[in-house]
């Protein structure tokens, strides 16, 4: 991954999983192939739409080693290294490094949620120690606690961190971050509803649920709203709002995965505490993809 920071859609990818629950590395190699074949920007392994949370850290390698080789240097690979625990972080993000990734997507401290110093030092611990560039990943809904404002300001100083997932869905504080984007510490949309709003700040793209199912498209929505092509770029995002919001009506990432699923990808089930989503959503999602031509 380049100091420049990718500009378009960075899919969250699913990881896909056999009957038995263990990752399926040949459905792996066709989502990558896919996203490589529709225009997408990045691949973002291993993060909250990736089920890192109850994968091993053996598995975590296997599946960025993988990748890594998969991709073979055509787009960026990103992997989700986040954990509560800083030097768990830290080792993570070591042995990524080590297997080739391109960049890390580092979270806050979920559930220690600690003080400002902390949630500062947490950061700055992973990007002090590896050469490869590192994302912060605002996601309080799913993490307890938000990076303030003021450690986003002392962190997109530092020459390794080049950006912000801003998933909290609130356009006030990305607004109030927004004044600390720069060439070199640039924002990516969390939230796939809010992909254009957030370009309009300025963001440089997405790190999005929906490139699962419409990579193309998305890659389309952002590039249209970067080059200028505004109402198009806005079109876009109104005509996906449905499925968009179906994709998630039930947690991340059981209805991507359904949908994907839909589509004959065929990626397989969840682990515990997720299992399947109800008959009534999972209709509910064929339907608004149906009308969106995903299937």
């Amino acid at each position: 991954m380049s100091r420049i920071p990718v500009r378009g859609s960075l899919v969250a990818l699913v990881t896909p999983f056999n009957e038995d629950g263990s990752v399926n590395f040949e459905k792996l190699g066709e989502l990558i192939d896919f996203h490589l074949e529709n225009e997408t920007d990045a691949l973002v392994i291993l993060g909250t739409t990736g089920e890192s949370s109850t994968m091993s850290h053996e598995e975590d390698n296997a599946v960025c080693e993988y990748t890594v080789k998969r991709v073979a240097g055509r787009i960026p690979v990103i992997c989700g290294s986040g954990s509560n625990d800083t030097r768990t972080m830290l080792e993570k993000s070591l042995a990524f490094e080590r297997l080739g990734a391109d960049g890390l997507l580092i979270i806050t401290p979920y559930y220690n949620k600690a003080n400002e110093e902390g949630i500062y030092r947490h950061f700055a611990t992973v990007a002090d120690a590896v050469k490869i560039p590192c994302i912060l990943y605002n996601v309080p809904g799913r993490t307890g606690c938000s990076i303030s404002e003021a450690n986003v300001a002392r962190l997109s100083k530092h020459p390794n961190i080049i950006g912000i997932k801003e998933a909290s869905g609130n356009i006030s504080y990305a607004a109030k971050i927004a004044r600390y984007l720069s060439d070199d510490f640039v924002m990516y949309s969390g939230n796939d509803d809010m992909i254009v709003p957030m370009l309009a700040l300025g963001a440089s793209g997405v790190i999005s649920v929906l490139a699962n199912v419409a990579p193309r498209e998305t890659h389309r929505m952002v590039m249209d709203f970067l080059e200028g092509r505004v109402k198009e770029s806005r079109d876009l995002q109104l005509k996906l709002l449905e499925v968009t919001n179906d994709l998630f009506i039930e947690v991340n990432p059981i209805p991507v995965k359904e949908a994907l699923n839909l589509m004959g990808k065929d990626v397989g089930g969840y682990r515990l505490p997720l299992c399947p989503m109800t008959e009534a959503h999972r209709e509910t999602l064929r339907r608004s993809m149906a009308a969106a031509g995903l299937i």
